[in-house]
């Protein structure tokens, strides 16, 4: 299995910098997303290590093979990197049926006849198709198709399998579907998966490492809980988790070196650092992030609130209470729902709390709300 490696890479566009300086290294077999908003380099960077987009500068390393090096001048092409490229539209061929969708790759390699249905049936058998295997694409369900895209892309063997928002196209439950089969599939294959997507929920429980981009820039690589819990800045903390982070702008000043005074306004805290001990400038602004599952509802807690709006799903209901004028997201897990208007106290239960510096948007330090 390969690495991959970046060092520099960048690309532009006329005067527009759709990735700048990228420096990455996907270890072999990991399940590596690109994500982000629309428009911050993800397509591009999964593209250019692909070889469908040629960089402007930096090189790309596949199982330390150069295979593109603005410097030397090495552009190896697509075909010869060894890798699988799995489309959002899956191209499957319509007059053909899905044995031979998949055995046509292997049949332009001059594959042995034998050794080509020894392969497709271990893969039909391998992606819960093989009843499938004389039907057109036509019949078959947005889900079946996808599994017979991958089949295909997978027949040859390519060290790497790139994946660009393969599942825009399907509806809510065959997308879930279709998450635990690629999560299942990575771990069979032992492959390594590189994955393009925006949307958060997709990257955190697919992968092994995301890679979180912003206008070309890289915010954080980092395992998914890692990104949750201890997100490198606002912009990550924000994207990153449904419902969003609450944030909260403040004013900060050093008690002593274990607690810090926040002031929000209508709110004050104590936030208690647990990472390490954080010197605050005097009347600092900061930003204060809090999850929404670290809100709880309690007859305990000691800040009164009133409930301004309730999502209740079944599983869980999404609180929006108003606190002093300020909305506070929450979670409330269960088939609990609450009346808008009640008055109701809550607790701040989570040591998980991050604070970011206002100006560089950086975060400082993880804590308890005291």
């Amino acid at each position: 299995m390969p690495e991959i490696r970046l060092k520099n890479l960048t690309k532009r566009f006329g005067k527009t910098i759709a990735v700048d300086n990228l420096d990455l290294v996907i270890q072999e077999g990991e399940f590596v997303t690109l994500l982000g908003p629309s428009g911050c380099g993800k397509t591009t960077t999964l593209r250019m290590i692909a070889g469908l987009e040629t960089p402007s500068e930096g090189e790309i390393y596949i199982d330390e093979t150069c295979v593109f090096s603005s410097e030397e001048g090495i552009d190896i092409s697509p075909d010869k990197r060894n890798v699988g490229f799995l489309f959002q539209n899956y191209a499957l061929w319509p007059h053909m049926t899905v044995y031979k969708n998949i055995s046509f790759g292997l049949e332009n390699l001059k594959w042995d006849k034998k050794k080509i249905k020894i392969r497709v049936e271990e893969l039909l058998n391998m992606l819960r198709i093989a009843e499938y295997g004389d039907r057109y694409p036509s019949e078959l369900s947005g889900g079946q198709q996808q599994r017979v895209a991958i089949a295909r892309t997978l027949a040859t063997g390519p060290k790497i399998l790139f994946m660009d928002e393969p599942l825009s196209n399907l509806d809510a439950k065959l997308r879930m579907e279709m998450r635990t089969e690629l999560k299942r599939l990575h771990m069979e294959t032992d492959s390594t998966f590189v994955y393009v997507t925006h949307d958060q929920l997709e990257a955190m429980t697919l992968s092994t490492k995301i890679c979180l981009l912003d206008e070309g820039l890289l915010q954080q690589f980092a395992p998914p809980l890692d990104i949750y819990h201890n997100p490198s800045n606002h912009f990550v903390a924000d994207f990153v988790g449904s419902p969003n982070i609450n944030i909260l702008e403040a004013r900060g000043n050093n008690v002593n070196l274990d607690e810090i005074k926040l002031d929000s306004g209508s709110l004050e805290f104590l936030f208690a650092p647990t990472t390490s001990s954080v010197n605050i400038r005097s009347n600092q602004k900061l930003l204060l992030g809090i999850r929404p599952e670290d809100i709880e509802i309690t007859d305990k807690g000691d800040i009164q609130g009133k409930v301004y709006s309730t999502l209740p799903s079944g599983m869980e209901t999404i609180v929006k209470i108003d606190v002093n004028n300020i909305i506070l997201t929450c979670v409330v897990f269960g088939g609990v729902d609450f009346e808008m208007g009640t008055n109701v106290k809550i607790a701040f239960k989570s040591e998980n709390n991050v604070l970011f510096d206002r100006v560089s948007k950086l975060n400082i330090a993880s804590g308890r709300l005291m």
